[in-house]
């Protein structure tokens, strides 16, 4: 694996960094969503270090598993982190009923699955997070490593509506090894992966592949051939989530005096 003094020396790299985008920024801190999962758990151990007095986790439980909860809660007294609790269960229950009945209306009945509710979730989270960031003139650091920014395992301008990414070149084992680096207690380095997004969901499960394999991938080691097409496959199709939107360009209009 890796050496302490390996780990420690990117760790520092990744504050340097942390405190330098923020300085170029023209902000004063950082803000970051605490979930329990070892990526944000790591990030607020970052941030922590980058800015002992300016910084401040977020928990935004919304019809959320309890343990996530009191996970998020162990992560901040852990790093002696200042945390927000904001309920978003009311609101996206109210938004959700709203979109259903106004499109019910319209003769659409529509059914509204999982993944719109869950990427709801994801964009209020997002939207709690800026109204934070902006009341304190902080960033809003994410927590997406590299198997989720490759595959694309992220809501769109929902927990990839971020300013800053410092994990997005680790894989999921550095991140664990990060975590443990940082004094977390292995309940949170080695939480099963979720975005808590529905009731038992799991990120494994919704990819449909393992963090282990997407390392492996990443690395350039062999992995399954299946397993390839599948990761290649997720890439493609997320491909717009790593874009700016695409725009008309059309040249500018003459005035007809």
């Amino acid at each position: 694996m890796w050496s302490e003094q390996e780990l420690e020396k990117r760790i520092a790299t990744a504050v340097a960094w942390l405190r330098d985008q923020t300085a170029a920024a023209g902000s004063k801190g950082l803000v970051i969503g605490i979930s329990g999962g070892v990526d944000s758990a790591v990030v607020a151990g970052l941030c922590q270090r980058a800015f002992p007095d300016n910084s401040i986790g977020v928990i935004m439980p919304s019809h959320s598993n309890p343990e996530d909860r009191e996970d998020a809660l162990l992560v901040a007294r852990t790093f002696d982190l200042p945390a927000l609790e904001i309920d978003l269960g009311e609101p996206h229950t109210r938004i959700i009923g709203q979109v259903e009945t106004e499109l019910d209306s319209l003769g659409h009945h529509p059914d509204l699955k999982r993944l719109s509710q869950g990427n709801l979730k994801a964009r209020l989270r997002m939207s709690t997070l800026y109204a934070v960031a902006n009341a304190l003139d902080y960033l809003v650091v994410g927590t997406d490593n590299a198997p989720e920014s490759y595959t694309g395992y992220f809501t769109k301008y929902g927990d990839g509506g971020v300013d800053l990414l410092p994990l997005s070149s680790l894989t999921k084992t550095e991140v664990r090894a990060w975590a443990v680096a940082l004094g977390l207690p292995d309940k949170i380095a080695n939480r099963v992966p979720t975005a808590g997004l529905w009731p038992g969901q799991t990120d494994e499960g919704e990819m449909g592949i393992t963090y282990d394999l997407i390392d492996r991938y990443l690395l350039g080691q062999e992995v399954p051939t299946e397993g390839k097409a599948k990761i290649e496959a997720l890439h493609r199709q997320s491909e717009h989530k790593r874009q700016l939107p695409p725009f008309l360009d059309l040249p500018p209009l003459e005035r007809l005096d």
